[in-house]
């Protein structure tokens, strides 16, 4: 029954985007402070963007952050934000799988990698 599960669980991965016209899910957040607690909102992405994260820093204190979709060609641009009089320096970092911006150390990718590498231990015996 488990080994069911981690096959279904990994065709829905597979073929969720299929089913969502390729448009990507991201996880959207506004401009906060990093301190500030947001439940994340699930967001489709428009045709050609990608998931980002954000990081606004004062300094070399990350004080801000944020999440969503953004135009491909905007991936990997530093900006300045003014925000309460406070000039930071935003990063947007970006990926290309669903939920890929979710939180620093954990991504869909390596959630699906985890999950293939259980799947196969489990079809062969191993766990």
């Amino acid at each position: 029954m488990l080994q069911l599960l981690h096959v279904a669980l990994l065709l829905v991965y597979l073929l969720l985007p299929s089913l969502l016209c390729d448009n990507l899910l991201c996880y959207y957040s506004p401009i906060l402070q990093k301190e500030v607690k947001f439940e994340l909102i699930v967001t489709e992405c428009p045709p050609d963007e990608l998931c980002f994260k954000a990081d606004g820093r004062y300094g070399n204190h990350s004080a801000l952050s944020a999440r969503g979709c953004i135009p491909k060609k905007k991936c990997g641009l530093v900006n300045s934000l003014s925000l309460r009089g406070t000039v930071y320096t935003m990063t947007f970092g970006c990926c290309d799988s669903p939920y890929c911006n979710s939180c620093t150390g954990l991504n869909a990718k390596s959630l699906l990698i985890a999950v293939t590498l259980v799947t196969v231990a489990v079809m062969t015996g191993s766990l």
